[in-house]
Parts: structure tokens; C-alpha cells; sequence
């Protein structure tokens, strides 16, 4: 694919992509990437992004359309919570995901608005995040523009084009195609993240937690929590800030459940990664009190039980619990250390 000539392909409302969905609206637009608002011959709404291969450098094309793949794959994960994937195709050499499409907007109107919803929308980030983390993938972009609702008013994540895959190494480039660019938004990341030297935490749950706490915060007071980010020249102040977890607890004085809200941000905005919250469901355990709302078909929140057991922390059963304990009765080998394409079992 990084060879082949691709032709280039710019839709206008009213024209067909591959004979299949028609274009009504133009949704957004990146350096590589456009969505499109389509239709199928049932008249029913998707959500189109193209990747527009013909103005991609030949020589990372194909580690943009791995990645690109990989997207659509994500969002195949069976859940309320996440935007689900569709369809997947090319035109002209093209590739292109359909994707269901969220007529709520994003989740912008929400910052700062005191709504009462703002816990139930918070859970419910949290629950897609835990569709993510059990099949071993991190979101490392969370942010308003990437939690949309659906029509029926579920808070559900998309954008997936940079999620991290624990259980594969890719080359470090973004959708943009730049190669050795911090994947993430600045504003959302933890320190971890933009430290370079720190690559392989940026694949842990613990991104994804950071993350959280700084979009529940702005949601809550409709502010950042470690000061103004409205210029590049606000951006080394606002990562010193983050380095020293030296977030605005004052911002919090007037909220309802204000103590709940100071543990749950505290465990989520800590920069040493190894001591924040460690899976979705602590997080959930410190968030105020609210109605419970349907979770994704297979969650079971962890129990406390007597005996030996292993938490997966690597892998596409990353979170799940092994009782040793009852494994053990069997007496067979029932752990295994390594890569087993590697050959590094042990």
C-alpha cells in the first residue's frame, strides 16, 4: 500500500462514496483525515472518516494505515459506551471506517455547566473506558471533542486513531504522520506521556485515569486543573504544575459532595503513575453516589475473595481475576511468563 498510486477522492454533499453512502454533511476535517455525515439506501445516519492516503508521504503510509486499522478494530469492542465501527472499505486506495453516528454533539456544552448529569456523563466515560482496558487498548486521547452522545443520550468514546495496543509495538506516529510526536492532547496528558523516556506508561490504564480527572474537573468547574492553557507560552507552566500534581483544589470549595470529588481527583491527577488510581474500578468506587446505569455485557466489578489469585496487567485479558487457588486443584501448569512468539515462555 505504501507503493501503490492512490487517486484522490473529495466528496461534496450529494455524492456517492463507493456507490454506497451519500454525503449530506462534512462533520470535520485533520491534516490527513476527513469525517463525513453519510447515508446508506435505508436512509439511515453513519459517520464516514476517509483517510486521505493520496496526500500522505509514501514512506509512512503504511504504519498510518496500520494504525488506521487498528482504529477500526477498537471500535468493533462490543459496548454502550464506545462509538462502534461499522463498516470498513476503500475507495481509490483510500481506506475509510463507518461508524455509527452520534446526532448529541460532543461533550463541550457540558464544561463548566453545572448540569446534573455531569456525574451519570462521568460514569459512563468511565464504563467505556473499562470496555477498553479489559480487551487491552488505552484511549491516550481523551478529551470533550472525543465523548459524543447518542441520539438515545449515552455519553459514548470515539476516536480511536491513537489508542494504544498492550500487546503490540508500532512506530511512534500519529494521524498527522509526524513521526516521534507525543501522541495526545496537551491539556489532558499526564506527565508520563510527554516524557519520552517514560513510552511504555503511556500504555497503561493509568493514562487513560489522568486523563479522566482532568476532563471530570473541567466538566465540574469549567476549568483546567492545573491553570490556563490558551497559548503554547502557558504550556511549560501548566506541565510543571501537572509534574508537582499541583492541581486548583480551590475550584472545588462550592461543589456538592466536594469531599468525594477531592479523593477521586487526587487518586486520578497524582503524576507519579505507579500511585494513581490503578483500573477504572477504583475510580468508580470514589464517585459521588448516583443511580446506577446498564454496564456492558460481561462486567463483573472485582470481589474480594479468600485464597491466592492474579490480576492480569498485560494483554487483552488485562483486569481479569485467575483464582490460583481454584486453578491450582487441577494440577496442571497454570502460569506462563513471556511472549509466546517470542519463544520466551518460562
Amino acid at each position: 500500500m505504501n507503493n501503490r498510486t492512490v487517486d484522490r477522492c473529495d466528496y461534496n454533499v450529494g455524492e456517492y462514496i463507493n456507490n454506497r453512502y451519500r454525503v449530506s454533511q462534512t462533520l470535520g476535517e485533520g491534516s490527513f483525515g476527513k469525517v463525513y455525515r453519510v447515508t446508506d439506501s435505508a436512509s439511515k445516519d453513519y459517520a464516514l472518516k476517509l483517510l486521505r492516503l493520496w496526500e500522505v508521504p509514501p514512506e509512512i503510509r503504511k504504519p498510518l494505515m496500520e494504525r488506521f486499522e487498528m482504529e477500526f478494530k477498537t471500535g468493533q469492542i462490543d459496548c454502550d459506551y464506545l462509538v462502534r465501527s461499522l463498516d470498513y472499505g476503500t475507495v481509490g486506495g483510500n481506506p475509510y471506517i463507518v461508524m455509527e453516528y452520534c446526532s448529541g454533539g460532543d461533550l463541550t456544552p457540558y464544561l463548566g455547566s453545572g448540569s446534573s448529569k455531569i456525574p451519570l456523563i462521568c460514569q459512563q466515560i468511565l464504563i467505556g473506558l473499562h470496555a477498553l482496558h479489559t480487551r487491552g487498548k488505552v484511549h491516550r486521547d481523551l478529551k470533550p471533542e472525543n465523548v459524543l452522545f447518542k441520539s438515545n443520550g449515552i455519553a459514548a468514546l470515539t476516536d480511536f486513531g491513537i489508542a494504544g495496543d498492550r500487546n503490540k509495538r508500532m512506530t511512534e506516529r500519529n494521524i498527522f504522520g509526524k513521526p516521534n510526536q507525543i501522541f495526545g492532547t496537551y491539556a489532558y496528558m499526564p506527565p508520563e506521556q510527554v516524557n519520552r523516556m517514560r513510552g511504555e506508561a503511556t500504555v497503561l490504564p493509568t493514562t487513560d485515569i489522568f486523563s479522566f480527572g482532568v476532563l471530570a474537573f473541567q466538566l465540574l468547574t469549567g476549568s483546567l486543573p492545573f491553570g490556563e492553557l490558551s497559548s503554547h507560552n502557558e504550556l511549560a507552566l501548566y506541565q510543571k504544575r501537572g509534574k508537582n500534581g499541583d492541581w486548583n483544589r480551590q475550584k472545588l470549595t462550592q461543589l456538592k459532595h466536594r469531599e468525594q470529588w477531592q479523593q477521586l481527583f487526587a487518586g486520578c491527577l497524582n503524576p507519579d503513575f505507579k500511585k494513581r488510581f490503578q483500573s477504572v474500578q477504583e475510580v468508580l468506587e470514589h464517585l459521588p453516589a448516583i443511580s446506577q446505569v446498564p454496564m456492558e455485557r460481561g462486567y463483573c466489578p472485582p470481589q474480594t475473595v479468600n485464597g491466592f489469585c492474579i490480576r492480569i496487567m498485560q494483554g487483552e485479558e488485562y483486569g481479569k481475576i485467575y483464582q490460583l487457588s481454584e486453578l491450582i486443584k487441577y494440577g496442571n501448569r497454570i502460569l506462563t511468563i513471556g511472549r509466546e512468539r517470542d519463544n520466551l515462555l518460562h
